[in-house]
């Protein structure tokens, strides 16, 4: 296990930006970014290309006075010129700050006034919104329109401009970074209060992509990542989209593909094939349950698929702990090339050698079935304060988030909270001292806010968070993850959020999964408007379906502790809004203000 200090050491000195000068260095030629072009078509740009638009926009932003300590807010969907832009920032010994693309106006007055943003980069259909509040952001002083248009002032410019300018030398531009310096400023979500700025150091990102690279060395075969291909989707405000859709390709050059919709990000992984895949559980389970739904059409094709996954579940299981004999590997390969290989390569996972599931816990069930056939999927674990990593580990153990990063030390406090400290922790929160207090104590541990156990082998199990344990009325302390993992794992259940606090009995909410309905109503001979999913929320079968289904699935809960009622919905809780985080985590807050009604009715009958 390689030691903080150890790590401290190799990346002496280094930045974000000087990191990529080196990359560029080595591996000038190679391609890092692909975009559909408005017709379709598919575009390309190497890293020395990369490296040409950044130094031409470190002389533009010069001229717009943006030096060291300045702060540039960027409001832009996944596309290609993000990359150049956010170098160009930091070559500039600036610090680039995203916001989440769903912000309101009001929102974007906070932001921008919190971080003093002085330059606002942004795409055309949000600009509206920056009109609304322009005169409450004393501090902006220009706006640059990402695509051409008719917006045009002694303020807002445009981005193609910006690019005539000649190129500034990025050796001489790189040495105005320091390691201590901004690399970015992440606001969390607010779903306990306004967002907090994450501050995050060039040493902190440097060094997390030191680590990171260690960690996989030691648990793969990979020995570098150049080419890797990874499907960008999430918004760039997020830290770990950041990371691995960013900062990867600044470290390892990997190949980004820019999915500017996360409503086509599974259209995206068909057409790409990537090597690093990403996604929150809905993302597996919703690709689940698509191959599942496709299957159902065929009922002896899907019998032959459930029997060999049958067949290969366990010999699956052999092979990752490398005690499987040859025998059972040809019977495996076999199984693989006839029956798992087509979903593969349908779901555009053939050529996966990492895949990551983070933000939440994953229905084991889930997990399982994408390891059986193939699909190298495991669990990681971190938080923007922790610069997106704290666990990972390719060889997956089922419920957990795997072991300590390299260089990080992870512990339990004594209520069972999860602390941290290495490299890869946050400066602090910005302009909240006292807030930074709270969550980093004076030896440096982080305070992750969530309750974990760690097991004899050092694999680190996530309860729920601290703050979201629910306290019945009885006094009974109760993870809401763990009964909305087991809720979910009833077929027609795509979401699920427990309720109980103060309460005399845990009940929850349920949202029917589409494609599970759709194969339910196909089976179930419904039609027209009786096979819309918001009509079969209200369906007497369904909901006796998965009243049974809840019976079954709390089985393993105590009375206390077990959901003893549901309420069905129909409408799909969507990301990025009132409900949900733009990662899919359940805002709790927002949940239980919009179905008050329904959740008061739950205990009323």
């Amino acid at each position: 296990m390689t030691t903080k200090q150890e790590l401290d050491e190799c990346v002496a000195g280094q930045t974000v930006a000087r990191r990529f000068l080196d990359t560029v260095a080595h591996h000038g030629d190679t391609v890092v970014l692909r975009w559909k072009q408005h017709d379709g078509a598919w575009a390309e740009q190497t890293l020395d290309e990369l490296a040409d638009h950044t130094a031409r926009l470190v002389t533009a932003f010069r001229e717009l006075g943006i030096g060291k300590g300045d702060r540039v807010a960027l409001m832009l969907v996944n596309r290609p010129e993000f990359h150049p832009i956010d170098l160009a920032v930091l070559f500039c010994g600036a610090t680039p700050v995203s916001i989440y693309n769903s912000s309101a106006p009001e929102q974007i007055d906070y932001l921008v006034n919190h971080c003093g943003a002085k330059v606002a980069i942004v795409e055309d259909e949000f600009v509206a919104r920056f009109d609304k509040v322009r005169d409450q952001l004393p501090s902006l002083e220009i706006m640059v329109v990402i695509e051409p248009s008719d917006q045009t002032s002694d303020t807002i410019l445009h981005y193609a401009d910006l690019l005539d300018n000649e190129p500034a030398d990025l050796a001489d531009a790189v040495t105005i970074g320091e390691p201590d310096d901004l690399a970015t400023i992440i606001y969390t979500s607010g779903t306990t209060g306004p967002p907090k700025g994450v501050m995050l150091t060039n040493y902190n990102i440097v060094w997390t992509l030191e680590s990171i690279s260690r960690s996989m060395k030691a648990q793969t075969d990979l020995t570098e990542l150049t080419g890797f291909r990874h499907v960008s989707y999430l918004p760039m405000a997020h830290v770990m989209e950041r990371l691995l859709g960013h900062y990867y390709l600044v470290e390892f050059a990997t190949q980004v593909t820019c999915c500017p919709d996360t409503r086509q990000v599974a259209a995206f992984a068909a057409e790409v094939h990537p090597h690093l895949f990403i996604g929150v559980p809905r993302v597996w389970e919703k690709l689940h349950a698509g191959v599942t739904a496709a299957m159902s059409a065929d009922p002896d094709k899907a019998k032959a698929f459930e029997d060999g996954l049958d067949a290969a579940r366990p010999i699956a299981a052999k092979i990752r702990k490398g005690t499987a004999t040859q025998e059972e590997i040809e019977t495996y390969e076999f199984l693989d090339s006839v029956a798992f290989q087509p979903v593969k390569q349908l779901i555009g996972l053939d050529e996966a050698r990492i895949c990551i599931s983070g933000a939440a816990p994953l229905q084991a069930d889930v997990m399982d079935w994408f390891q059986t056939i193939g699909v190298p999927l495991s669990e990681g674990y971190g938080m923007s304060e922790t610069t997106a990593v704290l666990s990972w580990s390719h060889d997956a153990k089922p419920g957990h988030v795997g072991r300590a990063a390299e260089g990080v030390e992870m512990k339990l406090g004594e209520d069972g909270e999860v602390l941290a400290r290495g490299g890869n922790m946050f400066t602090g929160y910005l302009h909240a001292p006292d807030k930074t207090d709270e969550t980093k104590d004076a030896d440096g541990w982080v305070h992750t806010g969530d309750i974990g156990e760690i097991d004899d082998d050092g694999y680190l199990r996530i309860v729920d968070r601290k703050k979201e344990i629910i306290v019945t009325a009885g006094g009974k302390n109760i993870s809401p993850a763990n009964l909305e993992a087991a809720l979910k794992s009833i077929p027609l259940v795509g979401q699920a959020c427990a309720v109980g606090d103060q309460k005399p009995f845990v009940t929850a909410l349920v949202v029917l999964d589409p494609d599970a309905a759709r194969t339910w109503a196909t089976e179930h001979d419904l039609h027209g408007d009786d096979a819309t999913v918001s009509s079969m929320a209200d369906n007497p079968d369904v909901i006796a379906e998965i009243e049974q289904g809840l019976v079954e699935v709390m089985e393993p809960f105590n009375n206390a502790e077990s959901v003893k009622k549901v309420k069905v919905l129909g409408d799909e809780w969507l990301p990025d809004t009132d409900l949900l985080t733009p990662t899919s985590k359940l805002k709790r807050r927002g949940i239980l203000s919009t179905f008050a009604n329904e959740i008061a009715a739950l205990y009323d009958r």
